[in-house]
């Protein structure tokens, strides 16, 4: 049975579509049910991996992630999706998400690359760290062997895109650089055929294969943990620095860059914090770089802390604002006015927004129409 996605349903009404496939589809798929058919596989993919060496005396180094994994015959790394075999790495989950769904920008979060589109949002199983507050830890810390996975080739997911007219493909939910290899073929076919890539992603990623990957991508989401080392430590099972140089990389390299930083009571959440946060990216990259402060729910292992309050993330706010970023947002509490953009020259309303909608556009293509203020931005 050919188990690739075929997209014989796009030309039939969304009704009929959804009617023949509701109880073949994850719930996770969203609209897609009522577009596309799709096949699910067991199989794992054998794709060579970009990143490693061989050792001597057998087994090799992955040289994707600062953790750079020993694996000897037929282990796997860390992520648990890359795998020795007879010495040559393979990644498993090349063209075998198992998470699919059309997205506003918004909700990546991405405020100032082409906002009010859409983007095809993709994860595979697996992550390169542990956080104990993941809200999709499901897939995260699962092997592929654990997950639904839907057989579809770089080529298929651009297919999706074009037949859609839905302008960006974004690699997300999980974390994307464990499926590097999945998601640089994508994203190199998909300016082929004009579809841009966003990558959403913990940024725990060695240079040189972050370096040649933004050479096929338009824009990157990181989210920032935190910005003390020790919480990297106990709380995600990572490094800060590494993920510091990425940043200052990607904003080198002219990458367009967005930052989250997801305020947890008690972990993360200190005045003193928030202002070495936005002292850091000021002298590193800019008061230019948006920067969003998104609401913790409790989830995962972290269920014994409450949701963020409030007035937590309005100091957070206030004291980024304070120390001179031009552009800080409130997440995860929808209606609130730091939802939206506004001109850091004359405080014009330029993108109002509730929740991932988009209810106001004041922008002039890349700048404020009442004083002509550019906007930093992919617009």
């Amino acid at each position: 049975m050919d188990r690739r996605m075929f997209l014989r349903c796009l030309g039939c009404s969304a009704a009929a579509a959804a009617a023949s496939q509701t109880e073949l589809v994850p719930e996770f798929l969203g609209g897609l049910q009522n577009a596309c058919a799709f096949d699910f596989t067991k199989e794992l993919s054998s794709v060579q991996a970009r990143y490693y060496k061989k050792l001597e005396g057998g087994g090799i180094e992955c040289t994707l992630c600062p953790r750079h994994c020993r694996v000897t015959d037929l282990e796997r790394g860390y992520c648990g999706v890359r795998e020795n075999r007879s010495d040559v790495y393979y990644t498993l989950v090349h063209g075998l998400p198992c998470a699919l769904n059309i997205d506003p920008i918004e909700k990546k979060p991405l405020f100032h690359f082409y906002p009010g589109t859409t983007a095809l949002s993709l994860a595979t199983a697996g992550c390169n760290v542990n956080c104990k507050c993941c809200q999709n830890w499901e897939i995260s810390q699962s092997r592929p062997e654990q997950t639904d996975n839907l057989d579809l080739s770089p080529k298929a997911l651009v297919d999706i895109c074009t037949h859609r007219n839905v302008p960006t493909i974004a690699y997300t939910y999980s974390e994307p650089i464990v499926f590097y290899e999945y998601m640089y073929d994508t994203a190199e076919l998909g300016h082929k055929k004009a579809v841009k890539s966003v990558m959403i992603t913990g940024g725990y990623i060695e240079q040189k294969p972050l370096a040649d990957l933004m050479l096929q991508l338009d824009a990157i989401k990181v989210d920032l943990k935190a910005i003390r080392e020790d919480y990297y430590k106990n709380f995600v099972g990572g490094e800060l620095k590494p993920i510091l140089d990425g940043l200052v990389q990607i904003k080198k390299a002219g990458m367009w860059l967005e930052i989250v930083y997801l305020v947890i009571p008690t972990l993360n959440d200190t005045e003193a914090e928030f202002k070495e946060l936005a002292r850091w990216i000021k002298a590193n990259l800019g008061t230019d770089t948006p920067l969003h402060f998104s609401r913790f729910h409790p989830q995962y292992l972290l269920r014994n802390l409450p949701a963020t309050p409030k007035k937590t993330l309005e100091t957070a706010h206030a004291i980024s604002r304070a120390e001179g970023l031009e552009f800080v947002y409130l997440g995860n509490i929808a209606g609130h006015p730091a939802e939206s953009t506004y001109c850091p020259a004359c405080g014009q309303v330029l993108i109002e927004r509730r929740g991932y909608r988009i209810y106001q556009n004041n922008l002039k293509g890349n700048h404020c129409s009442k004083c002509g203020r550019e906007i930093p931005g992919v617009f």
